[in-house]
């Protein structure tokens, strides 16, 4: 079974394209910012930031059980889609992909989303900074960087799909 985490800064089309790669390869498609409330997978809500503060280690804990359940389940894949998701250990993930839009489309979106200035501001700054792409390096997954900022090129990220696949079982 292969797992694909689709990692990136809110708002650069992590869940769309996951539902897109899902339903071309036939993947199980885990949307992890659902499963943190349902799960109670936090500390608290940050009023200020208006996020939740959550717990990576629980997090973790569920989507290796997840993992395993659907393993046994045989099934072919599964996408788990989240800005947090490329915290999944190593050992679990044959792809890590990070999203990244260019800058005045990342804020449009946000803005769309009615996210507050400071909170656009601060996932702009993680863009900038590329958070998740560098957390992504610092646990070693095995990385494609798709530019969201167009329509993406299916057939080219299905060809690296496939050769990071036989990377790993």
């Amino acid at each position: 079974m292969k797992v694909i985490v689709i990692s990136g800064t809110p708002g650069t089309g992590k869940t769309a394209l996951a539902k897109q790669q899902a339903k071309k390869l036939g993947y199980l498609h885990i949307n992890l910012n659902p499963l943190i409330k349902e799960q109670r997978l936090y500390e608290n809500f940050n009023r200020k930031k208006q996020t939740y503060d959550v717990d990576i280690k629980k997090i973790n804990k569920l989507l290796i059980k997840i993992i395993e359940y659907e393993k046994k389940s045989n099934t072919k894949g599964i996408i788990i889609d989240s800005h947090l998701s490329h915290y999944l250990p190593k050992k679990y993930v044959n792809a890590c992909i990070i999203t990244k839009t260019e800058l005045k489309t990342l804020k449009k979106r946000l803005e769309a989303r009615k996210y507050s200035k400071e909170k656009v501001r601060e996932n702009l700054d993680s863009e900038i900074f590329d958070i998740c792409l560098n957390e992504a390096i610092e646990n070693k997954h095995n990385l494609i960087v798709i530019d969201t900022t167009k329509p993406i090129n299916i057939k080219y990220l299905l060809a690296k799909l496939k050769w990071t696949s036989k990377q790993k079982s």
